[in-house]
């Protein structure tokens, strides 16, 4: 008799650290090893005849990076920028870039049951951003493709 352990093609196996954030009210994830640091929002340079989710660039600690509005990236409705708000620099195939995010709530290590794959909604050309939606007790987190999601 073999012993076949057969896995659950939705279930994505390995454990992920997470950096957990909001976007007009929900909850959004990008594996932690992409992420370089967290900084306040501060004064963004905006650059003409960009597109309109680039919000600019800004100066972090002598070095220009680009700046996205994921919002905006994402067609989610403009909002007010609070003390909450903040730039996520993370590592792109063209270098570093920072994403601005409603707010950071937690780093969360999500097991590799509660990730599920979500084939129905990644087929859909406008939501390809969407890598796996996690399962927690309380609330559900997309969890994004980040190079797609930072893709022009």
């Amino acid at each position: 008799m073999d012993n076949e352990i057969v896995l659950d093609e939705s279930v994505i196996a390995e454990d992920q650290q997470t950096v957990v954030f909001r976007l007009a009210g929900e909850s959004y994830g990008i594996e932690i090893f992409r992420v370089n640091e967290i900084i306040r929002l501060r004064e963004i340079t905006p650059v003409p005849r960009t597109e309109p989710h680039v919000r600019g660039l800004v100066n972090l600690r002598g070095k220009t990076i680009p700046v996205i509005d994921l919002r905006s990236r994402f067609s989610l409705p403009t909002a007010e920028e609070t003390d909450s708000s903040r730039i996520i620099v993370v590592d792109s195939e063209s270098g570093q870039i920072g994403v601005v995010v409603d707010a950071v709530t937690e780093v969360l290590t999500l097991q590799g049951e509660q990730i599920d794959k979500t084939p129905a909604l990644v087929s859909d050309p406008d939501n390809q951003f969407v890598r796996a939606v996690a399962k927690t007790n309380d609330r559900l987190i997309t969890l994004l493709d980040l190079d797609f999601a930072l893709a022009a």
